[in-house]
């Protein structure tokens, strides 16, 4: 069974987006703080949809293309569906999606190629069919409402952070409000350019 996992560029404030999920601060002047690492070096990748290619630092292209490899399906929140609007039926990471929701989008239900799996039980539901799915390979978490509800349930096993020398001051957290007791973490790895610190964190449990 594969691992659950997340990963953020986040800013030295704790910020992963601005307060209206997108990259902007709340003066929105900018836009790519968050991201410009993705654009700041020499080696290529192409995203596994095929509709985008970075030009970043090899440790980084490497980094991204093993965890593209070893990504086996995707949680997300249906806020964050809505605001893609559903990638318009295909993720950039090209993967199963699992979408934690109150409410199915009956457009969706039964539509022939959709990658969606509406959960409607609960987060522990979500990341159980999300193992299901992704069979030995990584369960990918990817928004800061359903991380936030994996941490205070146990369920996640690795936290990466790609840490950004830039504050936000405000925005979209990832680990504001959880509510639960301390959790201890163990860097296994750590690399940094000017641009962007990646660290990949054990959750220890």
């Amino acid at each position: 069974m594969g691992k659950v996992t997340t990963g953020f560029s986040m800013s030295l404030d704790g910020f992963v987006a601005g307060p209206n999920d997108s990259p902007e601060n709340s003066l929105g002047d900018g836009g790519d703080r968050l991201f410009k690492w993705y654009f700041s070096g020499d080696a290529t990748h192409e995203v596994p949809g095929g509709n985008r290619t970075f030009k970043m630092s090899k440790e980084g292209a490497d980094m991204i293309q093993e965890a593209s490899q070893s990504a086996g399906v995707l949680v997300t929140a249906r806020r964050t569906f809505d605001i893609a609007h559903a990638w318009g039926g295909k993720h950039p990471m090209n993967v199963p999606i699992v979408v934690v929701t109150h409410r199915v989008p009956q457009e969706w239900v039964n539509k022939p190629g959709s990658p969606f799996t509406f959960v409607t039980d609960g987060v522990e539901s979500a990341i159980e069919k999300a193992r299901q799915i992704a069979g030995e390979k990584t369960v990918v978490v990817g928004a800061p409402s359903v991380v936030k509800q994996c941490l205070q349930a146990g369920l996640m096993d690795e936290i990466h952070i790609d840490l950004i020398p830039t504050l936000l001051f405000d925005g979209i957290s990832l680990f504001d409000h959880l509510g639960i007791k301390p959790v201890d973490l163990e860097i296994v790895e750590v690399n940094a350019t000017a641009e962007v610190v990646h660290i990949t964190f054990r959750v220890i449990k």
